[in-house]
């Protein structure tokens, strides 16, 4: 790495143009080095494919250092007391957790989310999704995002964990305030959103799973009640906050991965029209390469919990790595010509969905969802156009748009 490389001058999440496209800057870091410390959030950060698989999977890192060390002994800051509501529901998640609290919950969590569970949904996501395009259709056309990318896993995953479908709109709101704690810096608003959605979710759910315990029925959360490992159980506030992650995590990748891919496809014309002459052939390939092209997360953060060197540089015990999904996604020793959009590529190691033991549990359902979306679209609107140009969301590490007008 060259000492005269100025991170601060390539890596710019706030400034509007890079999130519009932070690819090209990426491209500008991996060229500089492996590992750059960005100091204005004090991390480290990752920008390629190998490494940042390498380290989804080194037990050196964590998504929590709690489980080995206080706050004090790590030489972090406790977060602010106003803010405890947020970290008790986001800190007992198994996102957010290591061996073994982290084992115990995701083998509790798989029994009650079976691949047999995620497949005895497609029906009615098959069915949803043709229901959620045909009423665009028939209107004349509207906001993608709005009709058809946000109802969608929002639905499924309300189904699953058996919210009555009048409570339903409430869902949306609270976690779009609490991914906002997901950004690099959230301001104080941000977090006092989040606090209260986190409070207002979790009475909900507190009360849901007390219907649930006295009349369990087939969905998610009386599975969740039901499953037992060597005696033991999820508490309430595990089931509370894996329900909370199952939704945040369930639907915020699959809205964002649908509209940055369509938009992503109106831009390339031939692409859209090889789509649309073999769906059959092209759209199992096709999600993979939306996923990778235009990544819904883009970073995801690693702490150092034991001194690690990457190219020479020591990053020492206690620091926070950011690891670039986005810039892991592009890079050209893994991927050929990845700033193309390309529908048929073959070898797609993408990592949209992380790996190692924090591996997305609802990949399976996540692919099914946008495979039936864009399954939909593809043969109710066959001529689906870009209505107008649209507006980027203001956030980078979730990356997607605030609406996508099309017309049929």
């Amino acid at each position: 790495m060259e000492p005269a490389f100025d991170v601060t001058e390539v890596f710019a999440p706030a400034s509007p143009e890079f999130v519009a496209d932070p690819y090209p800057a990426y491209a500008r870091l991996r060229a500089a080095g492996r590992v750059h410390h960005y100091a204005p959030t004090g991390q480290w950060l990752v920008p390629h494919h190998a490494d940042v698989a390498a380290l989804l999977r080194d037990r050196r890192l964590g998504r929590t250092y709690l489980h080995r060390f206080s706050h004090e002994e790590f030489g972090r800051t406790p977060p602010p007391a106003a803010h405890e509501p947020f970290h008790t529901l986001n800190d007992h998640g198994m996102l957010d957790l290591e061996a073994p609290t982290h084992t115990r919950i995701r083998r509790l969590v798989s029994k009650a989310f079976t691949p047999r569970t995620v497949e005895q949904l497609r029906p009615y996501v098959e069915e949803l999704a043709d229901r959620l395009v045909r009423e665009l259709v028939a209107d004349g056309g509207g906001d993608l995002a709005a009709r058809v990318a946000e109802p969608l896993p929002v639905a499924v995953i309300a189904e699953m964990l058996g919210i009555p479908e009048s409570d339903r709109p409430l869902l949306r709101p609270w976690s779009a305030a609490i991914c906002g704690m997901y950004e690099l810096k959230p301001s104080e608003e941000t977090a006092a959103r989040a606090v209260r959605a986190s409070l207002e979710f979790t009475a909900y759910l507190r009360e849901l799973i007390a219907v649930r315990r006295k009349e369990p029925g087939e969905d998610l959360i009386s599975g969740l009640i039901a499953a037992y490992e060597d005696g033991r159980s999820l508490s309430e506030q595990e089931m509370i906050s894996t329900c909370v992650l199952l939704l945040n995590a369930g639907h915020e990748a699959t809205v964002n991965a649908t509209v940055n891919g369509w938009y992503a496809l109106f831009r390339d014309p031939a692409q859209l029209a090889a789509l649309r002459a073999d769906p059959v052939g092209l759209v199992p390939g096709a999600v993979e390469e939306l996923l990778r092209y235009d990544t819904p997360l883009q970073l995801f953060e690693r702490w150092v919990l034991d001194d690690i060197e990457i190219d020479g540089v020591t990053v020492p015990r206690g620091a926070e790595l950011a690891l670039l999904f986005g810039a892991a996604n592009h890079d050209p020793a893994v991927f050929a010509r990845p700033a193309e959009l390309d529908l048929t590529r073959r070898d797609n190691p993408h990592v949209s969905f992380s790996a190692g033991i924090h591996y997305c549990i609802g990949a399976p359902l996540a692919r099914m969802e946008l495979s039936a979306s864009l399954t939909a679209l593809l043969r109710r609107a066959p001529r689906l156009t870009l209505a107008a140009e649209p507006r980027r969301s203001p956030g980078f590490v979730i990356r997607g748009l605030q609406e996508l007008l099309v017309a049929p």
